[in-house]
């Protein structure tokens, strides 16, 4: 069975915004590391389109852009959206019954599941295995929350500094 991990990059006051900080070279590695070694991504339509940056390739990119992108085009995608009609290469449209379907793919496949976007990850929390929090020195005041709605009280099982501003707090849902 596979684990649905929802991570994202976050502000010191909770808000996660890819226009706003990019990770340090250390941390973008360590996302490579992270995306090659997916099972495959669910992404809600916002971030699925920011994400479509990484289906071509650009001119300015350097090594590290171009091992994201290999890595990112690699693994299969699963795109929720009512109003995409089509996605890119290596995604699937899920436009119906998005909980059933995930549920599904987490009992058919094995390693690790990303769910991308807080909106999704919100509608999806009694299905997410782990939070992985990438709390950067950034304070952005207002913007989309990592948490987009309450959760059920949460547990730290670790925690690691990743390159030279980093930290990366895991947590699972509290079971007792």
């Amino acid at each position: 069975m596979a684990k649905l991990v929802f991570g994202m990059n976050v502000s010191l006051d909770g808000y996660v915004d890819h226009d706003k900080f990019a990770p340090g070279p250390a941390l973008f590695r360590h996302w490579i590391e992270v995306v090659g070694g997916l099972a495959g991504s669910i992404y809600g339509r916002r971030v699925y389109e920011l994400m479509r940056y990484w289906d071509e390739d650009h001119p300015e990119w350097g090594a590290d852009e171009h091992a994201f992108a290999v890595a990112w085009r690699r693994h299969p995608k699963w795109v929720v959206s009512r109003s995409l009609k089509s996605v890119g290469p290596n995604a699937t449209l899920v436009s119906d019954d998005a909980s059933g379907f995930i549920r599904d793919l987490k009992a058919k496949l094995s390693g690790e599941l990303a769910i991308a976007g807080p909106q999704l990850a919100a509608s999806m929390q009694d299905l997410v295995d782990e939070y992985h929090l990438y709390l950067r020195p950034v304070v952005l005041g207002g913007g989309a929350p990592f948490f987009a709605g309450a959760r059920p009280p949460l547990r730290k099982v670790s925690s690691d500094r990743i390159g030279e501003d980093a930290i990366r707090l895991i947590y699972v849902p509290q079971t007792d």
